[in-house]
């Protein structure tokens, strides 16, 4: 996977909404009525694997037909997926949390970016819901994916209930240039690393 263009990195959102939703163990009406409460036309599925064990309402055959006959439509876009590993190197220490590390390693790459291609496309011409399963959005890669949307120009709502919502806020810690967004360590934590590699403890 390559490092992305700058001129897709630098591709503006400027007046597109986007909203975010988790699935959890609700109920297939509790899902439909969140979605519906915001006049969502189109979910857009961003697990790399969408099924649920424990919610087979929410696995992805199941889930397209279900909301068909609620007249909203469903899309799986892998690319957009979280599950990746963090590379050697990784800019992205500010995460401890070695799933978000990984995701924040894999938004730099071509792959990620021809994943908000086809993103924008759709956000562009309908309103759309980002799903994943977790119910909590800073709990989930859909978080790290609003902060990228949000530096481009988009606008995040986080839909946590029925009419009820957050607008996403960065990650305080999270960088930006020329669209892109990376999450170093602070700057006290990159110098007491520095200083401990300079000065190890005698064994």
């Amino acid at each position: 996977m390559g490092r992305p263009s700058s001129s897709s990195s630098e591709a503006s959102w400027a007046g597109i909404d986007v909203f975010t939703i988790g699935h959890s163990t609700r109920s297939l009406d509790e899902l439909v009525a969140m979605l519906r409460s915001f006049g969502i036309a189109l979910v857009v599925d961003v697990r790399t694997i969408p099924r649920s064990g424990h919610n087979p309402q929410f696995d992805g055959r199941t889930l397209r037909e279900s909301l068909r006959r609620h007249g909203i439509d469903y899309v799986h876009l892998p690319r957009l997926g979280g599950l990746r590993r963090s590379r050697e190197g990784s800019p992205n220490t500010g995460w401890r949390n070695a799933s978000f590390r990984g995701f924040a390693d894999y938004m730099q790459t071509q792959e990620l970016e021809e994943g908000l291609a086809e993103l924008r496309a759709l956000a562009s011409e309908r309103r759309v819901a980002l799903m994943c399963a977790e119910a909590v959005p800073w709990r989930c890669h859909r978080s790290l994916l609003a902060d990228v949307l949000v530096a481009r120009g988009a606008r995040v709502e986080h839909v946590t209930g029925v009419s009820r919502s957050s607008s996403h806020r960065m990650t305080s810690f999270a960088r930006v240039k020329d669209g892109r967004v990376t999450y170093p360590a602070p700057e006290r934590s990159r110098t007491t690393l520095a200083r401990r590699r300079s000065h190890p403890r005698p064994a």
